[in-house]
């Protein structure tokens, strides 16, 4: 029996048969949870196994890059949304100042503002394809935001905001009195 004061010492188990269990043979030399200490290396006889890379698709060049989800794609669709948020407030308040100069019903020009502002979508979603087109697909590029299409819907909507104010008499008038002075 080994010394149990020294708790490196080799100690041996009996592992009694078991049916169809085969126990591994040690090597020469081998002792299991003893490193050897001074002695020379015995150098590796069998050679390590070769293992072949399998392309698994993502990350490699070319390939389909990984789907992002919903939740990144809605935060990325909000980036630049200030620009579509300043460009439909000044269309409404200048469509609020048109539809309140008429001295009518309401009802005509509220169909007409929500039909500009379903245009203005369209034309957001529109802008967005042509940038998914031409940028992603043609270029190459990423898209890390939609601040083009923000800008482009919101120059539409400041634009649908100057149109209105363009056909309220007493504003035409007062422009013209400041223009001329």
């Amino acid at each position: 029996m080994a010394d149990q004061t020294q708790p490196w010492a080799e100690r041996t188990v009996e592992v009694p048969p078991q049916a169809g269990v085969e126990v591994p043979q040690q090597r020469d030399g081998f002792r299991r949870g003893v490193a050897p200490v001074g002695q020379p290396r015995t150098p590796r006889t069998e050679p390590f196994a070769v293992v072949e890379q399998e392309p698994t698709g993502t990350g490699w060049p070319g390939g389909p890059a990984p789907r992002r989800s919903l939740s990144s794609r809605m935060a990325q669709l909000r980036l630049g949304g200030e620009w579509s948020a300043a460009g439909g407030l000044f269309a409404f308040v200048c469509w609020g100042i048109w539809a309140l100069s008429g001295q009518g019903d309401l009802s005509g020009p509220l169909l007409v503002l929500v039909l500009s502002l379903l245009v203005a979508v369209g034309l957001f979603a529109l802008f967005r394809l042509v940038g998914r087109v031409v940028l992603e697909r043609q270029l190459g590029r990423v898209r890390r935001s939609a601040r083009g299409a923000h800008l482009a819907t919101a120059v539409f909507l400041a634009g649908l905001g100057v149109a209105w104010l363009q056909q309220t008499e007493w504003v035409v008038s007062a422009w013209n009195w400041i223009s001329s002075n």
